[in-house]
């Protein structure tokens, strides 16, 4: 079984997590620790990756952050469960496989919440449906990922009409919170998550 640890920063600024990524990353890749899975949780925030078109920002009332993923713009918010792994990848050096691969681990844990997800051919990320659950952008550097997934657990799903998130409507957003008409317990669904993040990588 690979070793995957576990670091768990609750809410935390995007500058300050991006800042820790970059440090997590080099230890990484000179072997200094582990893989690593960032759990966390953003202040509102938008992000834009490499393909993004600034068009797609209609409201400039958040802070704004130019970063490496792929993808487009994307917002960050508090009860969207972030993901950040650190992982060297150097044995498959394959982008297509990693980022399918994170796909099924939470097509996999929103099945264990009766929830049937699945890809949407020609855009990456989770899809409920015609909605859009979950946001998926990484990048590497000598092979080890950084940035990762965006799940929406109970996140407010107004804060989506700032942006047209990654090129598309602002309504094709959901959350499971909203799905299920329930609360979810976020502590199990990160032990779920990591757990499958061991199993697949």
């Amino acid at each position: 079984m690979s070793k995957i640890d576990i670091l768990d920063l609750g809410l935390k600024d995007y500058k300050e997590t991006l800042d820790l990524q970059y440090e997590l990353l080099e230890k990484r890749i000179s072997k200094q620790i582990n893989d690593t899975l960032i759990f966390v949780e953003h202040p509102s925030v938008i992000t834009l990756g490499r393909k993004s078109n600034l068009d797609n920002i209609l409201k400039k009332d958040l802070p704004i952050y130019q970063v490496e993923r792929g993808g487009d713009v994307t917002y960050h918010g508090p009860g969207q469960l972030i993901g950040y792994p650190i992982i060297d990848s150097n044995h498959e050096k394959d982008i297509h496989k990693f980022l399918r691969r994170i796909e099924e681990i939470l097509i996999l844990t929103l099945k264990e919440y009766d929830l049937q997800a699945q890809r949407k051919e020609k855009y990456t990320g989770v899809w409920i449906g015609e909605k859009k659950i979950a946001s998926i952008g990484v990048s590497f550097r000598n092979w080890t990922s950084y940035h990762g997934f965006a799940l929406n657990v109970s996140t407010d799903l107004d804060f989506f009409y700032n942006i047209n998130p990654c090129g598309l409507e602002s309504s094709i957003m959901t959350s499971m919170e909203l799905l299920l008409n329930q609360k979810v317990d976020i502590e199990q669904l990160k032990s779920s998550i990591y757990h499958k993040f061991v199993d697949l990588f």
